[in-house]
């Protein structure tokens, strides 16, 4: 949120796991970051009858979890997921978009918003790239396989 336009770029590594038949994933993280390195977590959780996802963020550093996103894909498996927090005593939104590129490639990105929605600071991107295939990955809502 300080309109800063320096951005750190870095590598890491993510393995994504489906449990309840796609129902559910449960994403690792790796990251080497020139802030140090960090393990962070993403339990991805699906409603059938709403049809939406809720998506919990955490790291090793604390054993915490954020307020869950919530949110779907379309058809063309874009998806945006929302939650209202408080951020440096600042009521906000929080956005993730996770953009489909093909089979093997997709991007996630978050953004914050102190103005209802109306604007987005985007603060953290990342580029996945698959690096190897072990089967079948459909999701229960039949969005992004990425």
């Amino acid at each position: 949120m300080s309109g800063s336009s320096e951005w750190y770029e870095f590598d890491g590594t993510s393995v994504e796991r489906p449990i309840w038949g796609g129902r559910a994933n449960l994403e690792e993280q790796d990251l080497d970051s020139p802030l140090g390195f960090f393990q962070g977590l993403a339990l991805r959780l699906y409603d059938e009858k709403a049809a939406k996802w809720s998506i919990y963020w955490g790291t090793a550093a604390d054993g915490l979890t954020t307020i869950p996103v919530v949110g779907s894909f379309t058809a063309s498996g874009v998806g945006e997921f929302f939650s209202h927090e408080e951020y440096e005593s600042k009521n906000i939104i929080v956005r993730f978009l996770w953009s489909h590129e093909s089979i093997d490639r997709c991007r996630w990105e978050q953004a914050f918003s102190v103005d209802g929605g109306t604007t987005w600071e985007s603060n953290w991107t990342m580029d996945f790239r698959r690096i190897a295939r072990t089967g079948s990955s459909k999701r229960a809502d039949e969005g992004s396989d990425c």
